[in-house]
């Protein structure tokens, strides 16, 4: 769970600190330093609003552990932040590239118009994304509690090192491309999205909601367990030890989904899941090849285009 904490708060962090540095940078590059304390008073306030959110999550899952209907929530929520994840991924990628300019655009159009109030929202809806995001990943994988996830190693190093990276980069000091910072780190969260998606199908078969056609496609238990109780009833039940620890396969479950008896729906989505993400990925390549050959035909045909274009940047 603390490497998974880790990862997605070191992501969001790093993203919302990012984007506001991009935002404070530029008021000071275009000598309009004094709108700096209010693009961090919008931030503030969604860091506390953002807290506000973690608390509402931790009452609403008290209720459900209360009426017994915790579980239906938690696999609702695990599959709704599998999917969360990957689109983050995907938007990143898809943007990351051009986000300083979109940022500053959006910025240079508050400050033309005076826009204190449009500054403010605007640096309070980046951050609060990012929170209310972080928010329900952790929800997702500590099962609802969340304050274990907040308090946690994985949070607090995530937060420090997202924090120190991005001083780093606005200072000058760390040369780093920010396309394939968000591709590296967008592999890791796949594999967590993945995992958690798995986590949600075994739920499932758990409460009957879901049958199993194999219920256990193969037992290697004896290689790698996935808890530290399955390594004991191994050694109990065949008085010879598993090969590898328990608490190596409890880190890959929480982080991977590893399962050492997987049902044969838990293999199916696994592998259907990286199926679908390089389809995605493989089906957008193509696409950007043929804008490419199709732009300067346009350009010929219509130069009106071009000069609007270059009118508006």
């Amino acid at each position: 769970m603390q490497l998974q904490a880790f990862l997605i708060t070191f992501r969001e962090v790093l993203e919302a600190l990012l984007i506001v540095g991009i935002i404070t940078t530029y008021l000071k590059r275009t000598d309009n330093k004094k709108f700096v304390k209010f693009v961090w008073l919008g931030a503030g306030m969604a860091v506390a609003a953002s807290y506000l959110v973690a608390l509402l999550f931790q009452v609403v899952f008290t209720g459900f552990s209360a009426m017994g209907t915790e579980m239906y929530l938690k696999i609702s929520i695990i599959f709704i932040s599998s999917l969360l994840l990957t689109q983050m991924v995907f938007w990143m990628a898809e943007h990351s590239k051009n986000i300083k300019s979109n940022v500053e655009g959006k910025i240079s159009k508050y400050i033309s118009t005076g826009s204190i109030i449009g500054m403010i929202i605007h640096s309070f809806l980046v951050v609060m994304r990012e929170g209310i995001e972080t928010v329900f990943f952790f929800a997702a994988i500590t099962g609802g509690n969340i304050g274990a996830a907040l308090t946690g190693w994985g949070a607090i190093s995530g937060l420090l090192a997202a924090s120190v990276v991005s001083y780093l980069f606005f200072k000058g000091t760390m040369r780093i491309s920010l396309k394939a910072f968000f591709r590296t780190t967008g592999a890791f969260i796949v594999l967590i999205a993945a995992g958690l998606m798995v986590q949600g199908v075994s739920m499932m078969q758990d409460l009957k909601i879901l049958g199993s056609v194999v219920p256990h496609l193969y037992d290697i238990t004896w290689f790698l367990p996935e808890h530290p109780i399955d390594y004991a009833h191994y050694l109990r039940d065949h008085g010879v030890a598993p090969l590898l620890s328990g608490d190596i396969g409890i880190f890959l479950k929480a982080f991977l989904g590893y399962s050492s008896m997987p049902s044969i729906e838990e293999v199916l989505v696994y592998l259907g899941y990286f199926a679908v993400i390089y389809m995605l990925i493989f089906l957008k390549k193509p696409a950007r090849k043929i804008e490419k050959v199709e732009k300067p035909k346009q350009s010929q045909k219509q130069p009106w285009k071009q000069t609007v274009a270059s009118a508006n940047e």
